[in-house]
């Protein structure tokens, strides 16, 4: 690994007007990184490439890299690009059990963080380092948010996360597991216990569904709960899936890694939602895909489709007469997912869009005055490293707040 990652260093041009940052959310170093790569400065690499992205270690392994710094890079127009991700990875992971952080002693204010996903704990972080005392409040039982129960095993070990935790925990960050914030405790509560501010990282957990009959069936799932705990599941051996986004994706190859001996996805026209990768992975594993039908309803023996007629535009125009009832033992429904309300039901002046998504300022500050937001619940389903992107100017945004209210 260490001598194929330093043959990929060693391709690096190093560019003085370095393509491949402007394509990565954070603006990672990446030619800088590489050259203290080369120069077996591991420990140094590890430890600006956490400053600069907390979460470098599972961005090096889930971001899309074919469309940020791979995809960027001035190699990739004639022939391939540098791979930096596995480059990130390696020094991201030795950096991980070795990171001494100079954390103050002496604590400022305590900050609520409510998410231990992607957004909040990279909030978690930066306020630690800045000598606040944090407290994350997590509804489930470890942290990860949908990076643990999201993003399947086989392509992002869970024993990572755990390794984060320790040294998150080495900080001084103080961690309330089963705590949902907006059932039996409050945001209004939190203030009232002295937090300073509140970080809201929620994500968006809440299925989309599609309206139609039988969807209330016992062989029907959606896909973000499916993901959660395959195990809990019996799928049978035929499985049908509607979507083809990279959640589809994860859950095509997690259904044939549990048993599935035959699993499609469908989708209503030609387009592809999901990054090539992730489709060439899903093929590789043993999906099929099947275009331009457009599901009507679901019944016990599986989905019911009309075809879709598609014009030379690839758009769908109208559908042909008749219906197709595909056999499938399970339907798993995943088309994407949005935020559930409950804090905005539980919070006076808290208020979301029409897609129930968190409204902020150009500061990631909420319409409650002291509350931040950042990651999926403000901007929909996105990508790891752009929730960091947020999380990192709304950290600053709630220094800024807290100092000026000393």
């Amino acid at each position: 690994m260490a001598i194929h990652i330093m043959d990929e260093a060693n391709r690096c041009l190093n560019c003085k007007k370095p393509r491949c940052m402007e394509g990565c959310p954070v603006h990672t170093p990446i030619p800088h990184i590489i050259q203290m790569f080369k120069e077996h400065k591991v420990m140094d690499a590890g430890a600006e490439l956490f400053q600069n992205n907390p979460m470098s270690v599972i961005c090096s392994i889930v971001c899309d890299h074919e469309q940020q710094c791979a995809g960027h890079c001035v190699l990739g127009k004639k022939g391939n690009p540098v791979h930096f991700s596995s480059i990130e990875n390696y020094i991201s992971d030795t950096y991980l059990d070795r990171m001494k952080l100079q954390i103050p002693e002496e604590k400022k204010k305590p900050v609520a963080v409510i998410g231990a996903g992607p957004a909040g704990l990279t909030v978690a972080i930066i306020l630690a380092q800045h000598g606040y005392k944090v407290t994350i409040f997590e509804q489930q039982d470890k942290i990860g948010g949908i990076t643990r129960y999201g993003i399947p095993e086989f392509r992002l070990p869970k024993s990572i996360l755990d390794r984060l935790e320790k040294q998150i925990l080495a900080m001084g960050i103080r961690i309330r597991p089963h705590t949902a914030i907006g059932t039996v405790l409050t945001i209004d509560d939190l203030f009232r216990d002295g937090y300073a501010s509140v970080f809201v990282g929620t994500g968006v957990w809440k299925a989309r569904n599609l309206g139609i009959p039988g969807e209330c069936l016992a062989n029907v799932h959606f896909g973000i709960d499916y993901l959660e705990n395959p195990a809990a599941y019996d799928l049978g051996e035929k499985v049908a899936i509607i979507g083809m986004g990279n959640a589809a994706m994860d859950v095509a190859r997690t259904a044939l890694r549990n048993g599935a001996l035959q699993v499609t996805l469908y989708a209503r026209g030609t387009h592809v939602a999901a990054n090539s990768h992730e489709m060439a992975y899903a093929e590789l594993d043993g999906a099929q895909f099947v275009f331009g039908k457009a599901i009507e309803r679901i019944t016990e023996t599986g989905p019911v489709f009309k075809t879709s007629v598609i014009d030379e535009n690839n758009k769908v125009v109208g559908y042909e007469e008749g219906e197709d009832q595909v056999e499938a033992d399970s339907t798993i429904i995943a088309i994407s997912q949005g935020p559930r309300n409950r804090l905005i039901r539980t919070t006076v002046g808290l208020e979301g869009s029409d897609k129930g998504l968190l409204i902020v300022d150009e500061n990631e500050m909420t319409t409650r005055e002291g509350v931040f937001a950042a990651g999926d619940v403000v901007r929909g389903s996105k990508t790891v490293v752009h929730a960091v992107e947020q999380a990192k100017k709304a950290a600053v945004a709630m220094i800024a707040y807290m100092e000026k209210e000393s």
